[in-house]
């Protein structure tokens, strides 16, 4: 608490009860912890104002990350490649090459 310790305390206690005397220093001990109340209220309330939002990205960002999960776990199309969808290179049909039957010769 402010690294302040027993000495410290009875030295302002001391002071306190000389300058405001025995008959105000209780109202004044009343009115500075009701200050000190609504100061930790006023902050918790921040404190709150501040994380509920970012939970709610958390949450969002969460939802986000399962469904982006979902679908990348899935497994892919037999034949298709994982990455781009499109079909492997083994799964196409062997290109027909040309034949010397099927190409016209030149006499010449």
């Amino acid at each position: 608490m402010f690294g302040i310790g027993m000495p410290e305390l009875l030295l302002i206690f001391v002071v306190a009860l000389l300058v405001l005397g025995p008959k105000k220093l209780p109202e004044a001990a009343r009115s500075l912890g009701r200050g000190m109340a609504e100061f930790r209220r006023a902050s918790a309330d921040l404190r709150n104002s501040l994380t509920e939002p970012i939970e709610e990205i958390r949450g969002a960002a969460a939802e986000i990350e399962r469904e982006v999960t979902s679908v990348t776990d899935t497994s892919p199309v037999q034949g298709a490649d994982a990455t781009t969808g499109a079909a492997s290179e083994q799964a196409k049909a062997p290109e027909a090459a040309p034949t010397d039957a099927a190409t016209p010769r030149k006499d010449g």
